[in-house]
């Protein structure tokens, strides 16, 4: 499974952080960041019989912490936490909200531009659903599942899979003072839709986003 693969890769890079952090006494301290913005969020992929899903973005918003853990001059190890809106609006006019808590753990390059320094950087992310609702388009309300395989006693809910794992992106500029601005995306590469006994079901779904976020380093 990639979400599997992408968990032993986070385990990884926060291991070698940490371990290059106590073998260098000449490099930056660790640093406490919190972050918060708004993201443009889509359910992309097809549906049961191969067609291509005609979804609209959707807004959401974000907001989490990280730590800057660095491990050679201008490199850091980023892990966090963040409490991420996704969703997307489908071509009936539901409105579809789902909210995860992401970890991602981003490799990050912080060279000095002006007075500042640019961020670049990317990684991975596991995200666990823990709500969500669809809006309907005349203002009923649905509730979200979130279970691995499709239960039909349920089938008046919108079911996905509670894991979500992909990749993110991201580059920005952090000022003198601490404040940074970055522009965001994330790729989702797992299937969120659950398993169904379906022959020759084709339907996947993936969350895919962007979007614009605010941080300030303690």
């Amino acid at each position: 499974m990639i979400y599997k693969i992408l968990l032993v890769s986070m385990v990884s890079f926060v291991s070698f952080g940490a371990y290059a952090q106590l073998k260098s006494n000449t490099l930056a301290h660790t640093t406490l960041g919190i972050t918060g913005g708004v993201n443009w969020n889509n359910i992309n992929g097809k549906t049961a019989t191969g067609s291509t899903l005609d979804n609209k973005i959707k807004p959401g918003f974000n907001a989490g912490i990280n730590v800057n853990i660095p491990i050679s001059s201008g490199f850091y190890l980023q892990p966090g936490v963040e409490y991420r809106q996704k969703g997307s609006e489908w071509s009936n006019g539901a409105k579809v909200t789902l909210s995860y808590i992401d970890i991602p753990v981003n490799f990050i390059y912080k060279p000095a531009l002006g007075t500042g320094n640019v961020l670049l950087g990317f990684g991975p992310y596991v995200g666990f659903g823990i709500n969500g609702k669809v809006q309907g388009a005349n203002n009923t309300e649905r509730k979200v599942i979130f279970s691995n395989t499709y239960s039909a006693s349920e089938a008046a809910d919108l079911q996905f899979k509670k894991i979500d794992a992909g990749a993110n992106f991201m580059a920005g500029y952090e000022f003198r003072n601490k404040l940074s601005v970055a522009l965001k995306a994330q790729l989702g590469l797992i299937n969120i839709n659950p398993d169904m006994d379906i022959p020759n079901d084709e339907t996947r779904y993936r969350n895919t986003g962007f979007g614009l976020s605010l941080g300030y380093r303690l």
